[in-house]
This record gives structure tokens, sequence and C-alpha cells, in this order.
């Protein structure tokens, strides 16, 4: 009987050994799985970093300043800048397809909207969103040139930009402005006065040479002028010089003589004003050809009104012209009796009419009062050239 007590008390302990073994195993079971449970992996972010610029909600942005979207660890899969109807900005994508530039300038006063894709290397797309607005000026100011594209000129004819408003930055201007030429010439910018708004001019130092060919290029376009002001547009022109044509116009002499590339080709009797009141001297200095006039009608009030003149080539905004006057035509060549112009018979007038081009020098010599700025807005050739240069905002 003891040794079935012995038995039964053994075989307890084995039953409660195997129980707690159980237990404990069971325990480290839900330990373990409870732990997973509680740390999930965390989501990855996308890598790719997209950047535009200006940053999205720029306002008063400058709608020729740079814009672009890029991105970092990826390439862009599409992008698109769009204006407010809908229609895309043209831009280039860089070969890498890192970056989308834009490649027209931009509208004032508008809202633009990105669009568009980044995948990066990880294989995650980033969407590209995002908005600016450009600026809206106080004014924008407006050039004009006075010399048409593809147009032949004479040897001293000047670059002239004529603005419609005043330019209070004309240092910032001027470095937008560019003079290109073949052979290299050597000129300069010069501002003169303008009440109607600001004016620009280039010359070389000399005449030009004959066929120079000449490129002018102005980045206007959203340049600020200051003052509130910006630049309307860019403009761009390219010109050639003619031969060269020079007027020898020497008052004493009664007489004229018409220069073609060092050769006299016409030496006729003229009559030049008659240089008794100040209003009727011819001024001695270079003029240059302005406009030409087959039938042109002339009024210096009180003296005559609507007088048909023939074959007007004018010279200066003072009045002054080469023209026909067969009222003269006795005393040209012998004495002076115009109200300023230079008087030629009709034939000769009409000859030397036919062979003038925009820009020929005309060098009057002789009389007692010089060309000025009070003649009108071209004398750029009675100002020296030192004095020229000084004239630059860049000097």
């Amino acid at each position: 009987m003891r040794e079935l007590g012995i038995r039964v008390k053994r075989a307890r302990l084995s039953v409660v050994v195997a129980a707690l073994l159980g237990t404990l195993l069971l325990a480290g079971c839900t330990i373990a799985t409870g732990g997973a449970a509680d740390v999930a992996p965390a989501a990855s972010e996308p890598v790719a970093a997209v950047t535009e610029s200006p940053a999205s909600g720029s306002r008063g942005v400058n709608p020729a300043a740079p814009i672009s979207v890029t991105v970092a660890q990826g390439t862009l899969q599409d992008a698109a800048l769009t204006n407010a109807a809908g229609k895309a900005v043209q831009g280039q994508l860089s070969p890498d397809r890192t970056s989308y530039t834009i490649t027209e300038p931009l509208g004032w006063d508008a809202t633009y909207t990105w669009s568009g894709t980044a995948v990066g290397v990880d294989g995650t797309p980033v969407p590209i969103t995002g908005s600016f607005t450009t600026l809206a000026p106080d004014t924008r100011t407006s050039v004009r040139t006075n010399i048409a594209d593809g147009q032949v000129v004479g040897i001293a004819a000047p670059i002239i930009l004529q603005f419609d408003g005043p330019i209070a930055d004309k240092a910032a201007v001027e470095k937008a402005l560019t003079v290109t030429t073949d052979p290299p010439t050597i000129g300069s910018w010069a501002w003169l006065p303008d009440d109607n708004g600001a004016r620009a001019h280039w010359r070389p130092a000399a005449y030009w040479a004959p066929g120079t060919t000449v490129h002018v290029d102005a980045k206007l376009y959203g340049l600020d002028f200051g003052g509130g002001a910006y630049g309307a547009s860019d403009l761009s022109l390219n010109f050639s010089i003619g031969r060269s044509q020079i007027v020898k116009a020497n008052a004493p002499s009664h007489r004229m003589q018409v220069v073609r590339d060092g050769a006299t080709i016409m030496d006729i009797p003229v009559s030049y004003g008659e240089g008794n009141e100040n209003r009727n001297v011819t001024r001695s200095g270079v003029h240059i050809v302005t406009e030409k006039h087959e039938d042109f009608l002339m009024s210096n009030p009180p003296y005559y009104e609507n007088v048909r003149e023939r074959w007007a080539v004018r010279i200066s905004n003072n009045g002054e012209f080469i023209h026909a006057n067969p009222l003269t035509v006795g005393v040209q060549g012998a004495s002076n009796v115009t109200n300023g112009c230079i008087n030629l018979s009709l034939s000769d007038a009409q000859e030397y009419f036919g062979t003038a081009l925009y820009g020929d020098p005309v060098e009057v010599t002789g009389t007692r009062i010089d060309l000025s700025s009070a003649d009108g807005d071209v004398y750029d050739w009675v100002i020296d050239w030192p004095t020229w240069q000084s004239m630059s905002a860049l000097a």
C-alpha cells in the first residue's frame, strides 16, 4: 500500500509539472503575439521633392522672371503651367527630366497653375500642384524706333529708341540694350531731353562704314523702369548701312555738292536762308536726311501757309528742307534769300531727291547759328564724342 501511495504522488506531481510547463508556454506565446500587434511598421514617405519657382502662393511675380518646377530624387513624368483660361504655357523639359522651364513670357496680373506628376526613385508618384499671380504694374511703357527692320540707311543714321513715358531708372534700361555690328563699330547710347517721354540715341563715334550690318536687341518686357513703370515689350531690329553719301552745303558759296563714295556726283547752284533774322538762318552743323516727299505743303506762319513744294527732303525738325523752288531760280548760285531751306531748281531737286537715303549727312557750314536741341530731335552729330559718351546713363 505504501508503494502504491508513492506511485500516486509521483503521478500527481508529473501532472502538476506538465500543467505548469503548458501554462508557461502558453504565456510566452501570448506575449510574443501581443508585441507584434502593438508595433506596426511605419508607412514610408515619398522621396521625390518637388520645388516650384516662384513658390506656390506668390503674388506680384514679374512675368519675365524665370519660371520652373524641379524635382530631386526623382523625375518628372509630366508637367504643365496653365493660365486662368486653361491654356498651357510653352515650356521645355530638361533631358534628364528633372526640371521643366517656361520658355515664353507670361501675362500681366494673371494667375497661373501648375499640374503634373513627379515619380521618385522609390517609384512613388508625387502630384505637382500650386499657383502664383503675376504683378499688375502702374504703367506699361512702350518703345518704338526710327528705323524699320531690314531698312538700308545712310552713314550718319542714329538708332533712336523713343519711349512713350518717362524713365526713372535709365541705367537699368540701358543695360538691357545691345547693339551688335559687323564690322565692329565703336559707339554709345546717349539720353536726350524729351518732352513726351524719354529718348535714347545710339550713334557711332564717326560715320558708319558703308555696308555695316547692325542688330539691335532690347530686352525690355517686364523690366522695371522705376517709378512704377515696366517695359511693355521687347524690341529687335536688323538694318544695314548703304553707300556713303555726304551733302556739302557751304552757305557763302551759294552752291551744294553731293559726294558719293568720295566722288562728287552733283555740284549745283542753290540758295540758303537769307539770314537777316535768326528765324531764317540755315543752321550750321551736321544735319541728317529724315524724310522725303515728292509733294509737300509747307507752312511758316505768319510768313506763309500751305505752300506746295516739290521734291522736299527734310534735314531737321525746325523746318529745314532741301527742295525745289522755281521762285528763287534766278538767284540760286548768287544770293541767299530763303526762309532757311536750301532751294534748288526743279530738275536738280528731283535728281538729288532720287539719291537721298534716311540718315545721309548734310554738312552745312558758313552761317552764324549752329544746329542745336532747339532745332528738333536729331542733332546728334553736333555733339562732340566725349560729351556724347558722358550722356550715357552708364557713363
